[in-house]
């Protein structure tokens, strides 16, 4: 191989390895502000689901959390980030509701709620590559 290969190949080899890391940083990020600060993801819940907002709220805080550690773990992460892109799949209503419930906000707010729709896919096809990469 060149040396040209040799380094691509190493700078692949480099972002898988951290790609499993940054998901689980980015789950327990949002994880952490579901707690932090609250009121924001309780907008979005929709108002179909039973109970209250700030209840929905925690308990995804808590699977974004417990999928952050299963991600982080070499040995629970195949499950996790099969259970993480499942999770992206079953948030895509909050993110919806959001889009709905913000097109009559100021044109910056909108425009975030509404990017926030197509941006979902990638993380599911994210989480569904390190699942696939963890199995081998």
């Amino acid at each position: 191989m060149s040396r040209t290969a040799d380094r691509t190949a190493d700078r692949t080899a480099d972002r898988t390895a951290r790609s499993p890391k940054l998901l689980a940083g980015l789950l327990a990020g949002a994880g952490v502000l579901h707690f932090a600060v609250p009121k924001p993801f309780d907008t979005t819940v929709p108002r179909a689901l039973p109970g209250s907002a700030r209840g929905w709220t925690y308990a995804s805080g808590v699977a974004e959390l417990a999928l952050a550690a299963g991600v982080a773990h070499p040995r629970t992460r195949r499950v996790a980030a099969l259970a993480t892109a499942a999770f992206f799949v079953g948030v895509f209503p909050a993110n919806v509701q959001m889009a709905v419930d913000w097109r009559h906000r100021p044109a910056p707010l909108k425009t975030a709620a509404l990017a926030r729709l197509p941006l979902q896919a990638p993380l599911i096809l994210w989480a569904r590559d390190v699942a696939r990469r963890a199995g081998r």
